[in-house]
C-alpha cells in the first residue's frame, strides 16, 4: 500500500476526523486519527498489518509488542504477517508493564508497533521496558506518523502515512482562545467529534 492508499482508507471509513481535539499526550489538534475505526474491520486491519509488516520484513522480528490500547490490533496483524509472537503492554501504576503471563527473553528481537505516533511517548516507554529486560529492539512502526518529522526514537521508525495537523499545547491552543472546547476522543461519542466543536 502506498501512503495515499492508506490515507484514502482512513478517510473512507471516517477514521480521520477534523475539528478540535485533545490528544492522549495532552496536546491539542485540529485533526484526529481514530485508527480503531479502521481496525474494527478485520479485512482493513489485515491490509494495514501486511503493509506495515513489509517495512520490517528483513529485520528477523521474533516478537511484536504494542502498547495498549492502540497497538494491540495492529500489532497482532503485523505479527501475523511476520510469523512472530504478538504481545501488548498495559499501564500499571502509571508505567508500561507486561501482564497476563507475557514474557520476552533476553536477546529476543522485538518490534514495537503503535497505531498513531504523535510524541512517541508510549512507544518509547515500551522500548525502555524491553531494553530493561535485555531484549533487542529492532524498530518502531506505526500506521500513522504525526510527529511532524521530529526524531522521536533512537531506533529505526517506519510508518505507513504521515498526516500533517496543527498541534498545540493547551496554553497555545488558538481554538480554545476562541471559546471552543476540545473533544477527547474515546471519552465522548465519536459522532459528536465528527461535527467538530
Amino acid at each position: 500500500m502506498e501512503s495515499q492508499d492508506v490515507l484514502n482508507l482512513l478517510k473512507e471509513c471516517d477514521a480521520l476526523l477534523e475539528g478540535h481535539f485533545e490528544l492522549s499526550s495532552g496536546k491539542r489538534s485540529d485533526r484526529y486519527v481514530q485508527c480503531a475505526i479502521a481496525l474494527q474491520s478485520p479485512a482493513r486491519a489485515g491490509l494495514l498489518g501486511v503493509a506495515l509488516g513489509e517495512k520490517f520484513a528483513d529485520d528477523r522480528v521474533e516478537t511484536v509488542v504494542g502498547p495498549a490500547m492502540g497497538g494491540i490490533v495492529i500489532g497482532h496483524e503485523v505479527a501475523r504477517f511476520l510469523g512472530a509472537k504478538s504481545l501488548f503492554t498495559e499501564r500499571v501504576d502509571g508505567a508500561m508493564a507486561f501482564r497476563r503471563g507475557f514474557e520476552v527473553a533476553k536477546g529476543e528481537r522485538v518490534l514495537v508497533v503503535e497505531d498513531v505516533c504523535t510524541t512517541g511517548g508510549s512507544a518509547r516507554e515500551v522500548v525502555e521496558l524491553l531494553r530493561g529486560i535485555g531484549a533487542e529492539v529492532v524498530g518502531v512502526g506505526s500506521i500513522v506518523d504525526r510527529t511532524g518529522g521530529a526524531d522521536v526514537f533512537d531506533v529505526p521508525y517506519r510508518a505507513l502515512v504521515a498526516i500533517d495537523a496543527n498541534v498545540w499545547t493547551a496554553e497555545e491552543d488558538p481554538l480554545a482562545k476562541e471559546g471552543s472546547v476540545p473533544v477527547k476522543p474515546g471519552s465522548r461519542a465519536l459522532s459528536q467529534a465528527r461535527g467538530g466543536s
